[in-house]
């Protein structure tokens, strides 16, 4: 109950802050253009929400639950204790979201549901909502083995969400912060600067900031990649029918080109 009263509170508060103070204000003067948008994305988030309480949240407390006592699963090996362990759970189930995110770019087969989110051309705080149900699924069938590597427990699991999904919601809301701001803090967590680069139409430009609570992953690994003026980014994802094999691939072009 905690986990859903925080998630709500963060997204009334980004909500407010788009209305009031909007970066790209894409429905600027049409408010039922944004309660269409917003309630479709919104609506799938719900369902996507419901799916993962009736069929996964069971298995990962089941899971959690045996490796805790087997002892089993890194955390629990190590033995840690306070925030040590609660720090290193943080890292390590962070590591797995920006592995996984890189592979829904990197294989066609999980591109084809994750492009979904990468769809909505009017990006903002809703869209942190907008995963497609088939994504959201293989997700939360993975975290089960990655629950018991690591050792987590469901408290640590349930922390971490409510964390890196204000995050989430925060660096996909239509919003802007000084730039100073924003680049102190993109040293720790993704901010809006760096993950409308992520939404770019673009494709060197999806294909780079992975991560959805650090920002460090993509430093470390390379991914990480800045706009000189976010405001000039074109969100969604282009697309041809016909690739080298005749299926469909995404092609993606940055704004105004051919994609030659």
């Amino acid at each position: 109950m905690s986990q859903s009263i925080a998630i709500v509170s963060a997204l009334a508060f980004f909500l407010a802050w788009e209305a009031l103070h909007p970066y790209f204000g894409f429905f600027k003067g049409d408010i039922r253009q944004r309660i269409r948008h917003d309630g479709f994305n919104l609506a799938i988030g719900v369902v996507n929400a419901a799916v993962v309480a009736v069929g996964f949240a069971w298995a990962w407390s089941a899971v959690a639950g045996w490796s805790a006592r087997q002892g089993s699963g890194l955390l629990n090996v190590l033995d840690l204790s306070g925030g040590w362990r609660l720090a290193l759970a943080f890292l390590l189930l962070d590591a797995w979201m920006y592995a996984w995110h890189r592979l829904n770019h990197a294989i066609s087969f999980f591109w084809r549901f994750h492009r979904f989110h990468h769809g909505d051309t009017r990006m903002d705080v809703s869209t942190a909502s907008r995963f497609h149900i088939a994504e959201i699924g293989f997700s939360s069938l993975f975290r089960i083995p990655v629950i018991a590597i690591t050792g987590v427990s469901l408290s640590e699991l349930v922390l971490y969400e409510t964390v890196m999904f204000a995050v989430v919601q925060f660096h996909h809301a239509d919003i802007g912060i000084p730039v100073r701001v924003d680049r102190w803090l993109s040293r720790v967590i993704v901010t809006p600067d760096l993950h409308k680069v992520h939404h770019s139409a673009w494709q060197p430009e999806t294909d780079s900031n992975y991560g959805s609570l650090f920002s460090f992953w993509d430093r470390l690994f390379g991914t990480r990649r800045r706009h000189p003026d976010p405001k000039q980014i074109r969100f969604g994802v282009d697309e041809v029918t016909h690739g080298p094999t005749g299926a469909s691939v995404p092609i993606r072009v940055p704004p105004g080109g051919t994609g030659a």
